[in-house]
């Protein structure tokens, strides 16, 4: 990680990602076809209610069209460049095809410019490289993951994210996630040998509020800082507690510390095979 001399208060805080050891390649190329602008929703639905809180303002940011169907089965493709992208953790590879064609996707931990990469059933167990679920072997980490056959790649995408083969058994693979719950999906579905790059994203110090604003990031003020008529933990005579035995959302819903969220007629349910471990027990 990158730390700074301590020029200003924030500075003496600031630990960064250490961008030019991790990229390669020519970070300015950048194929027309595959990069846009894009209008941010800052948190709105279609009606222009707020859906999501502490959204909003931020530099314009261009959107990388990174693959997560992987449908280019047998070509083979070569790095050109591993790179930055403003919209999500990890890092983006920019691979070219033996046809020519130029596609993104989410580059593993260790890859750089030069290497080779296959999406195929028969592709060797290598970085980067795509197989079905059913070809590879238990005590494997994968990323990418689909969670439906030819649905696209939807699980195990954030830096530094991976997912762990267990068992194979009866048409399904037994995978555990990075919550560290053990769900079941089809052993059809696809996946990509590695762990997500940047791993070391989590190890980031901001350093200043401003920061944030930067990318996107509005301020969170804490319920028990508010009056009783905004938040079930407000009120009460100076510094008070939340004067509830149970954390709840600002709707009164439960949060928080170790208590159960998930809806217990999810459609999901199903596929879990066991719950994710929380608080002291993980």
């Amino acid at each position: 990680m990158k730390s700074f001399r301590p020029t200003t208060p924030s500075r003496r805080h600031t630990v960064l990602t250490p961008y030019k050891e991790l990229l390669s390649g020519d970070q300015k190329a950048k194929p027309k076809a595959l990069v846009a602008g894009k209008k941010r929703a800052m948190g709105r639905n279609n009606a222009g209610r707020i859906t999501m809180r502490h959204r909003g303002g931020g530099n314009k940011k261009l959107l990388r069209d990174v693959d997560f169907k992987f449908d280019k089965r047998d070509v083979p493709g070569k790095i050109e460049a591993v790179q930055y992208d403003p919209l999500r953790t990890s890092f983006v590879a920019l691979v070219i095809y033996r046809d020519g064609e130029r596609r993104y996707i989410i580059a593993p931990k260790g890859m750089k410019k030069g290497d080779k990469v296959l999406t195929s059933e028969k592709a060797p167990l290598t970085l980067g490289n795509r197989l079905p679920l059913k070809k590879i072997p238990v005590g494997t980490f994968v990323y990418n993951v689909e969670v439906q056959p030819q649905g696209g790649a939807k699980i195990a995408r954030a830096a530094g994210n991976f997912v762990e083969v267990i068992a194979n058994d009866l048409g399904y693979a037994f995978l555990k996630m990075p919550s560290s719950e053990v769900r079941k999906v089809n052993e059809e579905c696809w996946a990509s040998i590695g762990v997500a790059s940047n791993d070391q994203h989590k190890l980031r110090n901001e350093g200043k509020a401003g920061r944030n604003r930067w990318k996107g990031i509005r301020p969170t003020v804490r319920g028990s800082a508010m009056n009783p008529v905004d938040h079930p933990h407000g009120g009460g005579e100076g510094r008070a507690g939340r004067g509830l035995r149970r954390q709840k959302t600002k709707w009164g819903k439960p949060a928080g510390k170790g208590q159960k969220t998930r809806s217990p007629k999810k459609y999901s349910n199903v596929f879990i095979v066991s719950r994710r471990k929380v608080g002291k027990k993980r």
